[in-house]
């Protein structure tokens, strides 16, 4: 439409007609012209699978964007690089899902932050790194499940703790001379601590689960959430949902559904949805009521069977109708989909109510986050009947080996900008390994600041580690392995006695650990008889 180069999240072997973002949002064109009757001859979803490849698509859904075109899913971001489904946040870059953060780079799920490097799951940190489930810490590295601590390093379930080094508690004085011999700007020293706290980490007892100020609810990551069952990464409040991974901002009564929220509600078997209510099996959904079986839709309602749509109401397949036709016809459609379902590879059925079939997906399995929560091997891919994409190769050629980046950022010179610098894993991963990456301006400023070494692994990579770090969104059933005075491999030396004495603790629970998983799991009583 603009004749402009662009960069997309659509791969150029898909039948998709990508436009820029910005003309998309604009009046060069009219999603009314791609309307047509609806022909009750054929099943559903071969209609609209027509429309999804003829509508325009936005190139990247990247809204009040100040110097950060390369980001998507995101909003009001300043200068940022490489940020995805994170919103209002300044000079970050490399994250995915962090909110209202500054001047840090490497996070994933992370919240109201500054200066913060690898977090995973944290909130309200400052000049913090290598760490999950860190809280309104300062100053602390190399930690797991820290809350309200300062000047820490290498510490695991502590709760408003000051200078303590590997969970030992040290005087200010003692810390100060520690931190004076450890050099953060060394890769090699960086290196060490992670192993000397992986040590630590065996030998330390983990809840089963993270759910805090909720009632009634199972799942992981959950916060201020009432009757939600099998839900995942719940932010801001929930309520009377199942089945859903990741929703911020309030939800209610939904089924089904992954990345929405916003005081969104009655929303089914749907996929980014902020916010909207009464919607059913629908994609890319923003301030909507009423939509069914829609795609990339902002400010409507009533809508059937519609694609790329603003600030339209009463519409099946693009079409306008009045209100009193669009409110005979689409019981019609509605039994004819029940009574002509759309049959799909590997003998699916799709009928009235469930979301689109993956051979009309604009992506590949291994082109979506699916392939992060839920990671399969190409064989495992096609036998479901979804789409694999081979990834394109890469021929870059490092300019620096891994071997002979300067071990300390004080030793790194300007010129390292223009180098191509060897990724460690060589493409030989399943991270989706670039082979090789470059260092920014902005990227280098805020390593020396810290200070910090220089990465050996491309982004990719490196977000690829972070996930890994987070449990699978399921559940497994467990026992507690507290046996009284101790863990039951002896691993870990309870500090007070439990109200099971010295009795193996008879409580069970669903967890997220997996039963391969070596942590020592505590039910939650034991688990803040040890901790708080």
């Amino acid at each position: 439409m603009t004749g402009k180069e662009l960069i997309s999240i659509y791969s150029p072997d898909k039948k998709m007609n990508v436009i820029e973002s910005k003309a998309w949002h604009g009046d060069s064109w009219d999603p009314l012209s791609y309307g047509r009757d609806y022909d009750f001859g054929r099943p559903f979803f071969e209609q609209i699978g027509e429309l999804i490849h003829e509508v325009p698509f936005p190139a990247v859904n990247n809204w009040d964007a100040v110097n950060s075109d390369y980001c998507n899913f995101s909003k009001g971001n300043k200068n940022c690089y490489l940020v995805f489904g994170g919103d209002f946040n300044e000079d970050t870059q490399y994250s995915a899902y962090n909110f209202y953060t500054k001047n840090s780079s490497d996070l994933y799920w992370v919240n109201k932050g500054e200066l913060c490097y690898e977090l995973v799951d944290s909130e309200g940190n400052y000049r913090t790194s290598f760490g999950r489930y860190l809280s309104s810490c300062v100053d602390t590295h190399f930690g797991f499940e820290l809350s309200g601590c300062q000047n820490c390093i290498g510490c695991l379930n502590l709760r408003n703790q000051s200078h303590c080094f590997f969970n030992q508690k040290l005087s200010a004085q003692e810390y100060a001379e520690k931190v004076k011999e450890i050099d953060f700007g060394s890769y090699r020293t960086t290196q060490e601590l992670q192993t000397k706290f992986n040590e630590l980490y065996k030998k330390s007892i983990f809840r089963p689960f993270k759910i805090m100020s909720s009632v009634n609810s199972t799942g992981d990551n959950i916060y201020n959430a009432k009757n939600c069952k099998n839900c995942f990464d719940i932010f801001d409040g929930a309520e009377d949902c199942k089945h859903i991974l990741l929703a911020a901002g309030g939800l209610k009564d939904s089924y089904g559904c992954g990345h929405l929220g916003a005081k969104s509600e009655l929303i089914y078997d749907s996929l980014s949805i902020y916010p909207a209510s009464n919607v059913i099996a629908s994609w890319m959904v923003i301030d909507g009521h009423h939509i069914q079986h829609s795609i990339n839709i902002t400010n409507c309602s009533n809508l059937f069977g519609c694609v790329g749509m603003r600030n339209k109401q009463y519409c099946i397949l693009n079409k306008q109708y009045t209100k009193e036709e669009y409110e005979a016809l689409v019981p019609k459609i509605v039994e004819h989909m029940k009574k002509m379902p759309y049959r799909g590879k590997g003998g699916r059925v799709y009928g009235y109510g469930e979301f689109f079939p993956t051979e009309i997906s604009p992506f590949a399995y291994n082109e979506t986050i699916a392939s992060e929560y839920f990671p399969l091997t190409k064989e495992e891919v096609e036998k479901t009947g979804f789409v694999w994409k081979e990834r394109e190769g890469k021929e870059y050629v490092a300019t620096i080996k891994t071997a002979d980046i300067p071990d300390n950022i004080k030793d790194v010179e300007d010129s390292i900008l223009n180098e191509v610098v060897e990724c460690e894993h060589h493409g030989k991963c399943t991270d989706g390994c670039t082979t090789a990456f470059k260092i920014i301006p902005a990227e280098l400023a805020f390593y020396r600041h810290m200070p910090l070494p220089l990465p050996r692994l491309c982004p990719n990579c490196r977000n690829a580690q972070r996930i890994k770090r987070r449990n699978p969104p399921k559940l497994w059933h467990k026992k507690c392995v507290c046996a009284g005075a101790s863990s039951q491999n002896n691993a870990y030396q309870n500090t007070v006695k439990h109200s099971h004495d010295a009795q193996p603790c008879p409580n069970e629970f669903e967890t997220t650990y997996p039963p391969e998983r070596p942590e020592i799991i505590y039910c939650e009583a034991c688990y803040n008889a040890e901790v708080v």
